[in-house]
């Protein structure tokens, strides 16, 4: 089966082409650097000839609200008509657990608008959301770091590896097409500020961890349950001390 993964070769895509070229498909790796590009349109007819899935791991370069929402619409009215006149069957997209919880995160309401260009585009989906990786934690102590301290909700994370992420998209795309939303996450769930705090210690990084509540995550307001799973969600096995170890060993 001929299975196009765009963003094919970041963090979680480069380990799922990995993962399904194991398994015996043909993948082709897009992204821009491979003359792919969801923004412009070059290289999508091309690309997706002969595709039975596509799985969309596209991230937009900026943050900024305006800029990280116009990169998901423009990259969906792209792909998703192209997808169409191709014949694809099965289209495949990484999202994130709680998006629609946490309004003022700009990056959040954009994925939202992802979804939801999805939704009505008619073709079979999966999207499969997942809590945030275990490899961003340092990233997240840093954005809420002033000076020596590190301001952190106490509010509920459930933080999952990007090698079970990558193995998770990969079934999924497999599957049969679910027309709706799978979510994973990983194995502990804890408040955010004893994982961060955790992690700190565990790399030897001086930072002291303070609980607060008001604390913002990416500019938006957290509640206890707003980055976990509510419901029913596939769960990863990897711990962040075990991790950590797997780091110490590479």
């Amino acid at each position: 089966m001929k299975i196009v993964v765009i963003g094919g070769t970041g963090l979680i895509g480069s380990k799922t082409v990995a993962i399904l070229r194991q398994r015996g498909h043909e993948v082709v790796a897009a992204s821009p650097k491979n003359g792919v590009n969801t923004i412009t349109g070059e290289g999508l007819t091309e690309a997706l000839a002969g595709a039975q899935v596509v799985i969309d791991l596209s991230n937009s370069p900026s943050f900024e609200n305006k800029a990280v929402l116009e990169f998901f619409e423009t990259s969906g009215r792209n792909l998703l008509p192209a997808e169409a006149s191709a014949g694809v069957r099965h289209h495949v997209a990484l999202s994130i657990v709680g998006i629609e919880r946490t309004p003022d995160n700009g990056y959040f309401r954009a994925k939202v608008a992802q979804e939801k260009l999805i939704e009505a585009s008619g073709i079979p989906y999966t999207i499969v959301r997942a809590t945030q990786f275990l490899e961003f934690i340092g990233a997240i102590a840093d954005a809420g770091t002033s000076g020596n301290v590190v301001r952190v909700s106490p509010g509920l994370f459930q933080p999952i590896a990007a090698e079970e992420v990558s193995v998770m998209v990969a079934d999924a795309a497999l599957a049969s097409p679910r027309n709706g939303i799978v979510e994973i996450a990983g194995p502990e769930r804890a408040p955010f500020n004893e994982i961060v705090a955790r992690y700190l210690k565990a790399v030897s990084d001086p930072r002291e961890v303070t609980r607060d509540p008001e604390a913002l995550y990416f500019g938006g307001r957290m509640e206890e349950f707003s980055l976990v799973p509510l419901g029913e969600a596939r769960l990863g096995r990897i711990t962040l001390e075990e991790w950590l170890r797997s780091r110490t060993r590479a």
